[in-house]
């Protein structure tokens, strides 16, 4: 409903987080159809770091609220998820929870 009246900017705040995987996989399906036809600037806020790296074209990654990493690009293509992990073992000691690392292939 939010891109009828074709925004500015579409702002998708862990807009899959309560859904089941089946669920969740048809609404980015469909949230990438749609972002894709009407062109929209759209930042899509997610913990999933497997959605990060397949959808869009700019990943930003933050912790403790400031940018520890920032990619697009053919850059970002190449990106795996232990790619990520890295990161954030580098910004700093802590900066991964144990949920995290467990949930993460």
């Amino acid at each position: 409903m939010a891109t009828m009246l074709r925004p500015d900017l579409l702002l998708l705040d862990e807009h899959t987080a309560a859904l089941d995987p089946k669920t969740a996989e048809n609404v980015l399906q469909l949230t990438d159809k749609l972002v894709s036809e009407h062109n929209l600037t759209t930042l899509m806020i997610t913990h999933n770091m497997r959605d990060a790296l397949r959808f869009g074209n700019r990943l930003i990654m933050m912790d403790a609220g400031r940018i520890i990493y920032d990619v697009k690009g053919e850059e970002k293509k190449k990106l795996t998820v232990a790619d990520l992990l890295q990161k954030f073992e580098v910004a700093g000691e802590g900066a991964l929870s144990d949920r995290m690392m467990l949930g993460a292939k």
